[in-house]
């Protein structure tokens, strides 16, 4: 992860003023969020890769989502995870079968930024271990619409943890996000806190960004600070559901 570019405790108006680059690949920090209640959130999935991780989210027994950069040929994913260090008999580990990149996926734009990953074997659904729900329609969320992340990693810029973590933040409208983000499309939606840079969008990379109990967008990229631009799965329901047919 890289490191701020300016400091964490700066005003909203200092925000404004940073370098703005394109944005870079979220790999893992939960912000001013606290350690969460342990399998709390049984949709989690830890994606192990080759030499790091990413976050994921189980939305079908054998199919786990997460970001299209994320792509690695050896992912292994552990469901059923709180502290990743031990081995929690809640765990389920399974190897992934099919890597299923969004087609239009852009990797210097992160536009598409999702994948379906089709996994060896069915998991075992239990209280440790179930899916998500995906949205039903293609609506934009409200704007100020309160939703959750979660995700393993760093907690702040030099402190790591291997118990999973949680913070809340906060749906931007689109005519503010662009001027954080440009490029933002309707594959897309940013999220973050309004009032405190602490409370920061970045997650795992893959992770779910949970509105309502429903899994609504995917971590994707963002600046060193909130707020952070997550794909937007309602976007993309159709080729989720054609891909999941298969």
């Amino acid at each position: 992860m890289r490191r701020p570019r300016c400091p964490l405790l700066l005003a909203l108006l200092l925000l404004l003023s940073c370098p703005r680059a394109d944005g870079s690949a979220l790999r893992g920090q939960i912000v001013g969020g606290h350690e969460a209640k342990p399998h709390s959130h049984p949709y989690m999935a830890f994606l192990k890769l080759r030499n790091s991780s990413c976050g994921g989210f189980l939305v079908a027994r054998d199919w786990v989502m997460t970001a299209a950069h994320c792509l690695d040929g050896n992912i292994t994913a552990i469901l059923g995870a709180h502290d990743i260090s031990e081995p929690e008999r809640s765990q389920q580990v399974r190897g992934v079968l099919k890597y299923h990149v969004h087609p239009a996926y852009n990797p210097n734009t992160f536009a598409n930024d999702i994948m379906l990953l089709k996994l060896t074997a069915k998991a075992t659904l239990n209280k440790y271990v179930h899916p998500i729900a995906l949205p039903r329609t293609s609506s934009d969320l409200p704007t100020g619409t309160s939703c959750t992340i979660a995700g393993w990693g760093l907690i702040d810029k030099d402190k790591a943890t291997s118990k999973l973590f949680e913070t809340e933040v906060s749906i931007y409208s689109r005519r503010k996000c662009v001027l954080f983000y440009p490029q933002l499309n309707d594959g897309m939606v940013c999220a973050g806190s309004f009032h405190e840079l602490r409370d920061s969008s970045q997650g795992d990379s893959g992770g779910p960004l949970v509105c309502n109990k429903i899994a609504q967008g995917v971590v994707s990229f963002g600046h060193d600070n909130p707020p952070g631009v997550y794909a937007r799965i309602a976007n993309y329901l159709p080729w989720i559901k054609k891909t999941m047919r298969k």
